[in-house]
């Protein structure tokens, strides 16, 4: 081979694993995004006003019935109805939802009460999991949470 040929191969070789590093190095930072993109919504992080927004609708058309359009739940929420089952809790700072982590509002929400307690609970509460996607349910857990006092917001945050 003379000269010119092996300096033109080397130039190949090297465009070509520069090509392939930048190649890399793009797919790396794809893998990076998607990744924080699910871990943003491992946690319902009140903020963010699109997810506000979009969890506010869902709340009005799939919760709002029984859980109240202000957050106010059923009257005497914490006393056993005639059939056993007890009434919608409020998800305002009055309420027991905020003594509650991320993690299990969520699984509450897509997989009823009696996944999460291991055993049969009258509730007419239904199961989302079929219902809503997991970004939808996050955004109502934005949602309500975004309507919470600061301090209870950062009292619920520490809740593991």
């Amino acid at each position: 081979m003379n000269e010119l040929t092996v300096s033109r191969t080397v130039r190949i070789l090297i465009l070509l694993n520069v090509a392939l590093l930048f190649g890399f190095i793009g797919a790396w930072m794809i893998m990076q995004s998607s990744h924080a993109d699910s871990v943003q919504l491992s946690q319902a992080e009140p903020g963010n006003e699109m997810l506000t927004t979009l969890g506010k609708g869902i709340y009005d058309q799939h919760c709002a019935s029984c859980h109240g359009v202000n957050l106010e739940g059923e009257p005497n929420w914490w006393k056993q109805k005639p059939d056993g089952k007890m009434p919608a809790p409020p998800h305002d700072q009055t309420g027991h939802t905020w003594h509650h982590s991320d993690k299990v509002l969520f699984d509450l929400t897509k997989h009823g009460l009696a996944a999460l307690i291991g055993s049969d609970y009258p509730t007419d509460m239904p199961i989302y999991a079929e219902i809503l996607s997991d970004e939808e349910i996050w955004a109502v857990l934005v949602y309500i949470k975004s309507t919470w006092p600061a301090e209870i917001q950062e009292i619920q945050s520490q809740i593991k």
